[in-house]
């Protein structure tokens, strides 16, 4: 639909290169026509393509059933006046303005593959939303990928370590591997470790909140970075000869950044839009640029 990698002009001339110069829009009718696209129609047919694309890697010696899933956060830069956008969240650095989304990606052997994408509201400043609960976002994911592959076990990083997370992905029935917070009580085991001189080590601990409760463990395992002990939480039975070993699994999710890159960078459509000249010049460092009346700018 956004005809990717052009912006409004191309995008128009592309479609009837495709589907003939007699049914060929304008420019301005296709970006607008893009535009009218009810959320529920793209993530129909987002949801068809997936079905389309499992589909054919079944027959792929690479794709195993059931699969291991990652859900992470992206951000898509937003540089227009906040008050005309609820969804946009500020950034870590307290200065951009974004649209939040979450995903969660088939990942293995040549296998990055998003299915299920959900947006993330965050309460800001500007305005008086609710934040999202991210146990409801990982619900939600879970929920939808299922309905494509039967999921065994789900990465997350720490923005997820919370109790309630851990509850609802058992709750789903798959397992979980979360690096988890390194909070006072960890750093009395990582201490005590480091007076008893064990590389590894587990602790037993279990969740107790309103949706449920679930025995869980704690793995102090030494930092891939060579330097210092990481703490991973997961509701498997993993016993200290073991734990190393089975928390070398969350590298895997290192293909999502990968597959940000590809999608933002490949798969995102291009346009054009008058926006103020300082957003212009703070936000975009490879476009030209034509001042107009002053105070306008044209990217």
């Amino acid at each position: 639909m956004g005809m990717v990698g052009c912006g409004t002009p191309q995008g128009a001339t592309r479609f009837q290169f495709r589907r003939g110069s007699e049914n060929g829009p304008h420019g301005d009718t296709h970006l607008r026509a893009v535009k009218q696209f009810e959320p529920a129609a793209l993530v129909d047919g987002f949801d068809e393509a997936t079905d389309r694309l499992l589909s054919i890697l079944e027959s792929e010696a690479s794709f195993r059933r059931p699969v291991t899933a990652a859900i992470d956060i992206t951000t898509v830069p937003y540089y227009v006046d906040v008050e005309e956008m609820p969804m946009v969240s500020g950034t870590k650095d307290g200065e951009g303005r974004a649209f939040k989304f979450a995903t969660l990606s088939i990942i293995g052997q040549n296998i990055p593959l998003v299915l299920a994408v959900e947006p993330v509201r965050e309460s800001s400043s500007w305005d008086e939303n609710p934040s999202n609960q991210i146990h409801r976002v990982v619900r939600r994911l879970v929920q939808r990928a299922k309905e494509h592959v039967p999921i065994e076990t789900v990465l997350c990083d720490r923005e997820f370590d919370s109790m309630r997370v851990f509850q609802t992905l058992s709750n789903l029935a798959v397992n979980y591997l979360i690096p988890k917070r390194i909070t006072s009580s960890e750093r009395e085991v990582i201490k005590q470790m480091d007076e008893d001189d064990p590389e590894v080590a587990v602790e037993s601990a279990s969740v107790h909140v309103e949706s449920g409760s679930h025995l869980l463990r704690f793995l102090y395992v030494p930092s891939t970075s060579g330097e210092g002990t990481t703490v991973f939480a997961t509701n498997l039975r993993v016993g200290p000869d073991e734990a190393e070993t089975f928390c070398r699994r969350y590298s895997r999710r290192w293909q999502i950044e990968n597959e940000y890159k590809s999608i933002k960078g490949d798969f995102l459509a291009k346009t054009s839009r008058r926006i103020t000249a300082s957003a212009c010049f703070t936000s975009c460092s490879r476009c030209c640029c034509t001042i107009s009346g002053g105070s306008r700018t044209f990217c």
